[in-house]
């Protein structure tokens, strides 16, 4: 892949060439691209007004976009990688900021699902809870045995409350920062397998 290379410094260009290449390598770009503009963190939560796990989840999210795009050729490199990102990552902010107010503005909304639970009588909505949440809990368990490996694993033990620093010292991951990047590329393949067939 050709980069027009007077558009990135030697850091970014090193960075995008570890990302092309397979295994050890590509690992270490991730990791090299999301410490590079963590810093964008502190702007998410000065300018956006968010927490700091949503600035950091949209900035997660922002880096695993950025690597999606950089190794399937889609990175047109007509910016830098940094006004890339920021770009990227200013879009993530804006759209939980939308998606922050559409739920503020729709809490007084019923689901279809409260609104059945409703018409049924007292003694069975315990026992109709329990029946869903079961199907549910039956569904995820075999979404999760497909996932397999590490993405199960980790998804599991985030799910009993794990911290990122501790899963990667439980299943052995360089940094927390690597633990974070898997778990959300594991919670997306995680819900590709959860979407309803059509």
């Amino acid at each position: 892949m050709i980069f027009r290379k007077l558009l990135f410094d030697n850091a970014e260009r090193e960075i995008i060439d570890k990302l092309l290449e397979p295994g050890v390598s590509k690992r270490k770009g991730e990791e090299d691209l999301f410490k590079k503009f963590s810093y964008f963190v502190r702007e998410g939560v000065r300018k956006h007004s968010l927490s700091e796990d949503e600035a950091l989840d949209a900035y997660s999210d922002t880096v695993m976009v950025a690597i999606d795009k950089i190794i399937n050729a889609s990175f047109k490199a007509e910016s830098s990688l940094k006004t890339y990102i920021f770009q990227i990552f200013h879009n993530k902010c804006v759209d939980l900021i939308r998606k922050k107010t559409t739920n503020k503005n729709s809490v007084h909304n019923t689901s279809s699902l409260s609104d059945m639970l409703v018409q049924v009588p007292d003694t069975c909505k315990p026992i109709i809870q329990q029946m869903m949440e079961k199907a549910n809990w039956e569904l995820l368990k075999d979404i999760l045995d497909k996932l397999g490996g590490n993405c199960k694993q980790l998804l599991l033990l985030f799910a009993d409350g794990f911290s990122d620093k501790a899963i990667a010292v439980e299943l052995v991951y360089k940094t927390a920062d690597v633990v974070k990047t898997s778990r959300l590329r594991c919670i997306e393949k995680l819900r590709q397998l959860y979407k309803p067939k059509k």
